[in-house]
């Protein structure tokens, strides 16, 4: 048992390391005292969870965690991430206002993002005059959810976004601008209604089509949010496994003779996927804002 719990490509060992913790893993030489190991304060955690799963299955059981209110490594780089993006965007915001010019690369780098995403995201998604209202949600969502993924890239904290609680907020939270902007727009009943295409048929065609396509239109949106957050949490939690494999490799064989031939292929290995892994961090965060504005101008503007 003791060797199978010390094998770094045993699968309970691999995923450690996208799983969310109530300490930070660190270098060693940074807290020598607890070899790595620094705890989070617990200033709210229960002592009893309200909720926790209980399936049976492993991987089910570890994704969806108790809720007891722990403050875990995932909020604290969460909390960061938004400290961060807060200072360069107030600071960028207080630059340009009255009209002035970005002055700097940093800041004119910041101005052409947001551009980007108000003239070829959010106007040709939404459309009309509706576009501007939800830039600035756009914004948010995909700079936050880009500075989860590029902490991830730092090897020792992770990406928050490999944790279902955190692409599961941001979809929930989509889902929610999604009916409170259609609601806002055509109406309760009009938001309804628009489920459902206008189609000329027959009044025996329409008793049987229409409250199956209702039911199929109203699952399908539930699914599409849904499949926003498995689509993100996929991709993070897949690239940073497949890196944790490749790396663990050294140790596997750190007491064989392929040891000389394992590592520096590793190292390479790692190397390129770390840069394909930079790439997919800036790829996800685009996507998942592009889907969430698509999703507000199907919603707003259903014809």
């Amino acid at each position: 048992m003791a060797e199978h719990a010390t094998n770094p490509l045993d699968p309970n060992e691999l995923f450690k390391h996208v799983q969310d913790s109530d300490e930070l893993h660190v270098p060693r030489f940074i807290a020598p005292n607890s070899n790595g190991h620094i705890e989070l304060p617990q200033p709210f955690k229960l002592e009893k969870p309200l909720f926790s799963m209980h399936t049976g299955n492993a991987l089910i059981d570890n994704t969806i965690e108790p809720l007891d209110f722990k403050f875990t490594k995932y909020m604290a780089i969460e909390l960061v991430a938004a400290i961060l993006i807060a200072v360069l965007f107030v600071g960028l915001a207080r630059a340009l206002k009255g009209g002035a010019i970005a002055r700097g690369r940093i800041r004119n780098m910041l101005e052409a993002i947001l551009f980007y995403f108000r003239d070829n995201v959010a106007r040709p998604c939404i459309g009309g005059h509706d576009a501007d209202k939800f830039v600035p949600f756009l914004w948010t969502i995909f700079l936050f959810i880009l500075a989860c993924n590029l902490f991830g890239m730092v090897p020792w904290l992770g990406s928050p976004t490999a944790s279902l609680a955190t692409t599961g907020a941001m979809a929930l939270v989509t889902f929610f601008t999604v009916m409170a902007s259609a609601v806002s727009k055509l109406g309760p009943i009009g938001y309804v209604k628009s489920f459902v295409p206008h189609m000329d048929l027959s009044p025996g065609l329409k008793v049987l089509l229409v409250p199956m396509i209702f039911v199929i239109e109203v699952f399908g949106t539930f699914v599409k949010h849904g499949v926003l957050a498995v689509r993100l949490l996929a991709n993070m939690m897949g690239g940073h496994v497949v890196l944790a494999v490749i790396v663990a490799f050294i140790e596997a064989s750190a007491q064989s003779m392929w040891f000389w031939g394992v590592m520096p292929t590793s190292i390479i290995g790692a190397t390129a996927l770390s840069l394909l892994e930079l790439l997919v961090a800036f790829l996800q965060a685009y996507i998942f804002t592009f889907l969430s504005a698509l999703f507000i101008g199907m919603a707003v503007h259903p014809h």
